[in-house]
């Protein structure tokens, strides 16, 4: 097991907010966030319940290292590295260190997609494949099979195009040294869809794959670029696209398995569906600016934000890159080999990330790893709050 050196952690007050998770609500207990800009001291009561809730959590499930950010209205409420970003070198993780964010990346596919419907590039249920669709014959050759030139935006954002999904078949998983041009070309060719587009709910890693071609046409820039112009630099967000095999971004994290192997997945051709390098920090600088609350300015209106958290018609529980609930709150899980991570937004304006350098599956971590936010922030009592977002 990893013991973890709980006086070597750094802890650093800086930024953000996010979004929420599972069915689970704050208790009746749940503090009140008086605001007092005027002031840079943070006060939390019971702070020690938050380090101990952490470290149990990556001590039951052998994790190295982890990050933790919390915001509420706007305002930074506590962020904290815990553990190992390599446990061969002894570096401890704080609050700068980047992890694969994994399916994290789903939502941020979606806020570019609607800032992209806003400006009138592409509307929300045009078609995808095919003449007069948005990527016309770019991808595979005409005529396509049942169901592809039926797909559109909508489908590809709530996971409803009728197949490819988060299988062992999954595409994204298989054919490694294609680059996106291909991979697509190959899949929408050979691979038939197994349900009308519309009718069914299936994950699907590859339909946010397309999303970010989807992107890449209308804006006449690479997905990267236009993410990093029109989300991070106006979030004063630094994110990264993971890099190939061992090779890692600056101050980024070790991924240690305990199933798979975190360096012969090609996570780069993974970008728009789960390829985002990033503090816990930054995933809020830029969560904050989409999540509808006034605290901080929106970059999509709120027409927007209420239609990306609209469900489905055949899943009442996933809306376009965002898990929602009955008790409005939204959520994202993301994982793969090496690597977990959780954003939770609720419809208190209190948020969270959780970002850890190894997963486990096959059990129940992500439902333990959802429940852990919701007990940090019942276990505590936020006093004070410092706005760093201006």
């Amino acid at each position: 097991m990893y013991r973890l050196n709980l006086a070597s952690r750094s802890f650093l007050v800086l930024l953000l907010l996010i979004s929420s998770c599972s069915s689970n609500e704050p208790t009746d207990t749940q503090p009140s966030f008086p605001i007092d800009p005027s002031t840079e001291q943070l006060q939390i009561e019971r702070i020690e319940s938050i380090d101990e809730l952490m470290i149990a959590f990556m001590e039951d499930f052998n994790v190295p290292g982890a990050s933790l950010a919390i915001a509420k209205d706007g305002q930074l409420a506590y962020a904290k590295g815990y553990g190992y970003a390599s446990v061969e070198s002894k570096d401890t993780v704080n609050t700068s260190h980047k992890f694969r964010v994994a399916s994290l990346s789903k939502p941020i596919t979606a806020f570019a997609t609607f800032q992209l419907i806003e400006e009138d590039l592409i509307e929300l249920d045009q078609r995808v494949f095919g003449e007069e669709s948005i990527l016309g014959t770019d991808y595979g050759t005409s005529p396509y099979k049942p169901g592809i030139e039926e797909i559109t935006v909508r489908h590809l954002l709530q996971h409803t195009a009728g197949g490819w999904t988060n299988n062992a078949q999954d595409p994204m998983f298989q054919h490694t040294h294609l680059n996106h041009q291909q991979l697509i070309s190959k899949t929408i060719a050979e691979v038939p869809l197994n349900s009308s587009p519309g009718a069914t709910y299936q994950y699907s890693n590859f339909g946010y794959c397309i999303l970010g071609r989807i992107i890449e046409k209308v804006s006449g820039m690479t997905y990267y670029d236009y993410v990093k112009e029109n989300i991070l630099i106006p979030s004063n967000a630094i994110m990264d696209i993971a890099r190939p095999g061992v090779a890692r971004n600056s101050n980024e994290v070790t991924y240690y398995s305990q199933g798979g192997d975190p360096y012969t997945i090609n996570v780069k051709r993974m970008d728009s569906h789960g390829g985002w390098v990033s503090s816990a920090l930054d995933f809020l600088k830029m969560t904050v600016r989409m999540d509808g609350f006034t605290s901080v300015p929106d970059l999509i209106t709120i027409n927007s934000v209420n239609s990306m958290l609209q469900p489905s018609s055949v899943n009442q529980n996933y809306a376009s890159g965002w898990a929602v609930n009955q008790h409005n709150n939204k959520w994202h899980t993301g994982g793969l080999p090496g690597t977990s991570a959780i954003v939770v937004r609720t419809s208190r304006d209190l948020s969270w990330v959780i970002l850890l350098n190894s997963t486990q599956f096959g059990t129940d971590y992500y439902t333990k790893l959802d429940q852990l936010g919701w007990q940090i922030v019942n276990s505590v009592t936020f006093t004070k709050l410092y706005d760093l977002l201006k």
